[in-house]
């Protein structure tokens, strides 16, 4: 039996999010869906979905984003290591920007007004986007755990999901973010 994403973020929310990426799975795997092997995924379908801008509500539809490199950190303003990601998210774009690298955070809140507060206090300007009840991480990507990053290739295939968050991972970012800008476009 699958629980809904709002159950699950609730007890993530409880037991403080994910700080690693030895987390455990809170789903079944999904027939016929991208599969995760390490960090490495299966899947040569282009991830399609349609979501809204934070905080004018203007779409946003990653199939704009073709030919770049995209980013996506699905996260929660209760999550403790979001406080963490979302930041170093924001220097992995500076770093790469200009390169090709976008970089976007799927806040799955079921209350918008927590966003505002968060991203002052912690300090972020990355481009939100507002998942309204958290339909796309919950079925489309198929989110386990708080945070959930996925790296999008040049034609739209999620490449790379990397569950928790920890800054160790610096290294294997940069890596996986560099392969993918050095293949070409298509």
């Amino acid at each position: 039996m699958r629980l809904p994403l709002t159950v699950l973020l609730g007890v993530l929310s409880l037991t403080g999010c994910a700080r690693s990426s030895t987390m455990p799975s809170l789903t079944p795997p999904v027939p016929g869906g991208a599969e995760q092997q390490g960090t490495q995924v299966s899947s040569t379908q282009p991830l399609v979905f349609q979501v809204k801008r934070y905080p004018g509500g203007e779409p946003y539809d990653l199939v704009g984003d073709r030919g770049s490199v995209v980013l996506i950190d699905v996260w929660a303003t209760w999550c403790e290591p979001c406080r963490d990601a979302l930041p170093f998210y924001e220097n992995l774009v500076r770093e790469y920007g200009a390169k090709g690298l976008k970089v976007y955070a799927l806040n799955v809140d079921e209350d918008t007004r927590a966003i505002e507060p968060f991203l002052k206090e912690v300090k972020v300007g990355l481009p939100i986007l507002v998942d309204e009840n958290a339909r796309v991480a919950e079925r489309t990507l198929k989110v386990r755990g708080m945070p959930t990053t996925y790296f999008v290739d040049k034609r739209g295939v999620v490449r790379h999901i990397h569950e928790g968050f920890n800054e160790e991972f610096l290294t294997k970012y940069q890596t996986e973010i560099e392969a993918l800008l050095a293949e070409p476009a298509p």
